[in-house]
């Protein structure tokens, strides 16, 4: 067990029930709540380290102007059907993330993923996305406090400390500048994997649809998250992702079903769910299942016992449907035909 790993616990399950409870005060809604518990849960770190100050404010941009496009198409197309604007979202703003820089490129994900949010609600609003984007702000700020103030004095120290260290050669940290955007463009929608990822990602919402599945979102989120370049990455994404969700909806059900729901009892499902996760020794799967607890019992409150087995399984028949990608579609015989790549490959 890792030395910090209960207090890092204490510290998750605390910065969820002060966001929570600030959010309610505010007068923010029920889905924006789950947003600002979710996101104060996983900003903080298990190791106490910072994230870069740069990252909070692209982070609220870059979700502000996804959301807001989200929220822009499902208003002006309201009576398409739902898999059209899913597939309308997707395609353009997996287009324009290929326009990120290299440093920007691990968020390509998010890009997509804050497009489609708004289209999971029957009546988007301009207001809604303002409390979203709220309850985001919300969330970063109080996790990053919380861990700042009850952060270990060993880990303040080296934090201190790692600025006076002596820096690395310039040869050894220079990196190749990004390609022009244009360029980053181009060899983007050269490339079969992206039209892979993309292709699969309108197909995903309509064949959940097809296969009765409750919540068909999931097989689209379960594609967008796991299906990776290459087949091995991909495998490995969908094992730790069915650990963490499996192991996330444990504490949401006990708890619910014990002190039912309120803002201490979601401090203690996050809390909870940390210090399962460092106690078996999955910290790496532990981001996923404060995830699937977040959403399952904030998220969905009374719903809880129905809403966990109906996600648990659309969210596999979505891992297995991107490993299934994986595998009948690998990179060589999806590249036959593809000029060399430039810049960074597409997420």
């Amino acid at each position: 067990m890792k030395p910090h790993g209960l207090r890092a616990a204490l510290v998750i399950g605390l910065a969820a029930a002060l966001s929570s409870a600030m959010a309610g005060g505010l007068g923010l809604g029920g889905q924006s709540t789950t947003f600002a518990v979710v996101i104060a849960a996983v900003v903080v770190r298990p190791d106490f380290g910072r994230w870069p100050l740069a990252l909070y404010p692209v982070l609220i941009v870059l979700m502000g102007l996804c959301m807001g496009f989200g929220t822009l198409t499902a208003q002006l197309l309201a009576g398409m059907p739902q898999v059209v604007l899913f597939a309308l979202v997707t395609v353009v703003l997996r287009i324009a993330a290929l326009l990120l820089p290299g440093k920007l490129q691990l968020l390509a994900n998010v890009v997509t993923l804050g497009g489609v949010l708004p289209l999971l609600s029957s009546d988007p609003s301009w207001h809604a996305w303002g409390q979203e984007l709220a309850a985001i702000a919300l969330g970063l700020a109080v996790g990053t406090l919380v861990q700042i103030n009850l952060a270990p004095a060993s880990s303040s120290t080296a934090t201190a400390e790692a600025p006076a260290r002596a820096p690395a050669p310039a040869a050894a940290t220079a990196t190749a500048p990004d390609p022009p955007p244009a360029e980053r463009l181009r060899a983007g929608l050269r490339s079969p994997l992206f039209w892979r990822k993309t292709v699969l990602l309108t197909l995903a919402l309509p064949i959940g649809q097809g296969l009765g599945a409750l919540t068909p979102k999931y097989l689209y989120f379960g594609v967008l998250l796991l299906l990776n370049d290459t087949t091995a990455a991909t495998a490995e994404r969908v094992r730790d992702r069915i650990i963490g969700v499996s192991l996330g909806v444990l504490m949401p059900l006990l708890v619910f079903n014990t002190f039912g729901l309120s803002t201490v009892s979601t401090g203690l499902v996050l809390g909870g769910t940390a210090a399962l996760m460092t106690v078996l020794r999955l910290d790496r799967n532990l981001r996923t299942a404060l995830f699937s607890s977040a959403i399952a019992f904030s998220g969905y409150g009374p719903l809880v016992a129905w809403y966990i087995p109906n996600r648990w399984l659309d969210y596999l028949m979505g891992s297995l449907l991107a490993l299934a990608a994986a595998l009948w579609l690998p990179p060589n015989a999806t590249s036959c035909c593809a000029a060399p790549r430039q810049g960074p490959p597409p997420a």
